[in-house]
C-alpha cells in the first residue's frame, strides 16, 4: 500500500510561493482541482491558504480510500 505523507503534502504545498501551484492536489488524488490551483495560481492566493488547513483532511481522505480500494481488491481476489 502507498500511504500519502502530509509533511510531503506540505513541501509540495509550499512551491507554490516559487509560481508552481497545485501540485500538493496532483499529489493527494485530485487532479481537476490541482489543474485549477495551476492555472489561477492556487485561487489567487485564497485557495492556497485554506488548503494549509485542508491538507490533513485531504491525507486521511486518500490513505482511506487506498485502503479501501486494497480491501476490495483482496475480498474479489478470495472471491
Amino acid at each position: 500500500m502507498n500511504r500519502k505523507s502530509t509533511l510531503a503534502s506540505y513541501i509540495l504545498w509550499l512551491l507554490c510561493f516559487g509560481g508552481i501551484c497545485g501540485l500538493h492536489r496532483f499529489y493527494l488524488g485530485r487532479p481537476w482541482t490541482g489543474l485549477l490551483w495551476l492555472l489561477t495560481l492556487g485561487l489567487l492566493g485564497i485557495g492556497q491558504i485554506i488548503d494549509l488547513f485542508l491538507i490533513p483532511g485531504m491525507v486521511r481522505e486518500e490513505n482511506l480510500e487506498s485502503r479501501i480500494d486494497m480491501m476490495e481488491r483482496e475480498r474479489q481476489r478470495v472471491l
